[in-house]
């Protein structure tokens, strides 16, 4: 890859349980090059949804340094940790999280809004997304009128749309059934092949493991191995 996109080392993350005290990310060096197709797996606990959201600026380390982009994030106050998810970082979440009262296309639109792209470039951004994405004259439903496969689509555009340099999904197919979680992620893995955008994927989903072109495994808050595959689950896992 022509540069890293994230770079992460000696991150540590731990949190109190009512009085347990829980270590999350127990020392993590990572780096990931722009253009990427990585899946972040492992089982439950293993702390990859924390991992995703130190990525995202969601939330802060207990220890490490995370810099994305060539920013530093343990540096930034407030405000910039915003504009730079506004501005760098896309989100999709294993929940949607769209706007019941807002259409397909004013959820899709939102995050532009927020960056005050133009009228006529928010137009021409999501009529070739929803063109792409499978959503052509589902622009003005709202999401209950939608399935869910369709509102992760939805979900999808709103990231991309923004033109962001790095998107992170968190178990993105979680609460799909095997046709539309396919279809999803196909749809996902041509944007990164043809647009460049960089995905990074917290999951155990297997279909996900296929299409990555590279896993990197945690366990217990540690990388446990992390391995360049071919895309179609060909490659094994090679320690860390």
């Amino acid at each position: 890859m022509a540069s890293n996109i994230i770079e992460i080392s000696g991150l540590k993350k731990s949190y109190e349980q009512g009085k347990v005290r829980v270590d999350a990310l127990r020392g993590v060096d990572l780096t990931i090059g722009a253009g990427e197709f990585a899946a972040i797996c492992g089982p439950s606990g293993s702390g990859k949804t924390t991992l995703l959201n130190l990525i995202g600026a969601l939330d802060t380390p207990t220890e490490g340094a995370v810099r994305v982009g060539g920013k530093d994030l343990a540096g930034m106050k407030p405000g910039e940790r915003a504009r730079l998810r506004l501005h760098k970082v896309g989100f999709v979440f294993q929940a949607y999280n769209l706007v019941p009262v807002l259409s397909a296309w004013e959820n899709a639109e939102f995050v532009m809004l927020l960056q005050r792209v133009s009228a006529s470039e928010r137009k021409r951004r999501l009529e070739e997304l929803f063109e792409r994405v499978g959503l052509r004259g589902m622009e003005h439903r709202r999401p209950a009128e939608l399935s869910g496969g369709q509102q992760q689509r939805v979900a999808v555009a709103r990231a991309v749309a923004a033109r962001p340099e790095l998107v992170l999904a968190d178990e993105p197919t979680a609460n799909l059934d095997t046709a539309s979680g396919s279809a999803l992620l196909d749809m996902m893995r041509e944007l990164n092949e043809e647009d460049g955008v960089t995905f990074v994927f917290s999951t155990h989903d297997q279909r996900v493991m296929d299409r990555a072109r590279r896993i990197i495994l945690l366990e217990d808050g540690k990388i446990a191995g992390d391995d360049l595959v071919n895309g179609n689950g060909g490659a094994g896992m090679e320690a860390a």
